[in-house]
């Protein structure tokens, strides 16, 4: 049924729902949009409209080949929407879900993409904060780029800002999705453009890998491993394109790159690339710390999908994160919350984790510990060195009595009973 969305747009369809709120197909003045209508409890704060209104002109202003453009922003009773270019194709999470990993050349390609449009956006003094595959579009329309990637557009540029409030969310909360967090918002200091370069950084290492550096389990788990672990070795790739994603990741926001030197660096990487296959890796375990990768206390979905196997079915399976297409045809959101909101962890809890690499990737075709075939594997290697410990002592025996037999002079036995001791 379609709805008036202000005096000038007019919304059709529902595309796709998540946590900030729904988005429609609609028409406007110009051809066809996508409007963000944003949940009704937020149109009805005020503050947050109030802020909603101050962004309004850094938004419009924010025009890039690989950013979806904010058309309006529109506040009529109790509807506040944003009004957005329509991207014909799918986003990046769905892709994910489909391939699980991407070809090294594709997965540069559409991070350098990513990056250019970042790069335009802090210099215009605006910060993403939630840079992850949901908020990244695929444009279908266009040619085809390096590994037959699309083109990418980097969407949703100010939401998690506007929900951000300080009523919203006082200082002892995070605004964020856990997997992508960089640890200074762990640690409570104002996000800076830095904390998208370690969001999209993580964003190529799940590329690559099929998994996240840093998530598995409770997102409590997840947010005290971005501030004390080290992110783990991926094998088979170029030591050059290694080496940008480990400086992307650095703790310290000062040692990353910016934005526009993370495309540079990824464009002159495209020839090196070209032809090499996606990487054979297997996942880590999702069991962290005693907790299954479930659901945490506040209702936001863990990663869930560790250890199981590649293809349809576990895509199929798997809890999409929350995000909110802009897309015909894409999927519903699940029930994880795009923007969740947690408690900062105290300087001992996280000083309490382990120091140490996060989760190394398993050896492709290796199983997973406290699976079924890790335990029927540990059996068989018990029973074959318990059989080869029996074969050993067995052998040891029957050494040591022919030793004896071959030794002993062969002479009566001594009646030790009535002996005495020699005397000289």
């Amino acid at each position: 049924m379609a709805r008036k969305i202000g005096s000038r747009y007019t919304a059709h369809q529902i595309l796709g729902r998540g946590s900030a709120g729904t988005v429609w197909l609609g028409d406007g003045p110009d051809g066809p949009v996508a409007v963000k209508l944003l949940r009704e409890d937020l149109a009805s704060d005020e503050e947050l409209v109030g802020r909603f209104v101050q962004e309004r002109t850094a938004l419009l202003g924010l025009e890039h080949p690989n950013v979806v453009s904010v058309r309006d922003l529109v506040v009529d009773g109790n509807d506040l929407a944003l009004v957005m270019d329509l991207v014909r194709g799918t986003d990046l999470r769905s892709r994910l879900d489909r391939d699980r990993r991407l070809a090294p050349e594709a997965a540069v390609a559409i991070v350098a993409d990513v990056a250019e449009g970042l790069a335009a956006a802090h210099a215009a003094g605006i910060v993403h904060r939630d840079v992850k595959p949901e908020n990244i579009l695929l444009d279908m329309r266009g040619p085809l780029g390096p590994g037959g990637s699309h083109r990418a557009l980097l969407t949703d540029f100010g939401v998690a800002k506007l929900i951000d409030t300080p009523k919203r969310t006082r200082a002892t909360k995070i605004i964020g999705t856990p997997d992508y967090l960089a640890p200074e918002i762990v640690e409570g200091l104002p996000p800076r453009a830095s904390v998208d370069i370690y969001a999209l950084a993580t964003v190529l290492y799940e590329l690559l890998a099929g998994f996240t550096p840093f998530g598995g389990g409770h997102p409590g788990a997840v947010l005290r491993r971005h501030v004390t672990e080290t992110v783990a070795p991926l094998p088979g790739i170029p030591d050059e394109l290694w080496q940008l994603v480990v400086q992307c990741l650095a703790k310290a926001p000062a040692s990353r790159l910016r934005a526009s030197e993370v495309a540079a660096r990824l464009r002159e990487q495209l020839p090196t690339l070209a032809g090499m296959p996606p990487l054979d890796v297997g996942e880590p375990d999702a069991e962290v710390s005693g907790q299954t990768a479930d659901a945490g206390s506040d209702g936001t979905a863990g990663r869930g999908d560790r250890g199981e196997p590649a293809g349809p079915d576990r895509a199929a399976g798997r809890a999409r994160r929350g995000s909110v297409p802009l897309v015909p045809g894409a999927k519903p959101d699940s029930n994880r919350d795009t923007h969740t909101s947690m408690r900062v962890p105290a300087p001992d809890e996280l000083a309490g984790g382990a120091h140490g690499t996060a989760r190394v990737p398993r050896a492709a075709g290796a199983p997973r510990p406290g699976s079924a075939r890790n335990r029927a594997v540990t059996r068989r290697r018990r029973i074959t060195l318990g059989a080869a410990a029996v074969a050993v002592a067995a052998a040891v025996g029957i050494g040591a009595w022919a030793a004896t037999s071959d030794d002993t002079p062969d002479t009566p036995p001594q009646d030790t009973k009535n002996s005495s001791p020699v005397t000289p």
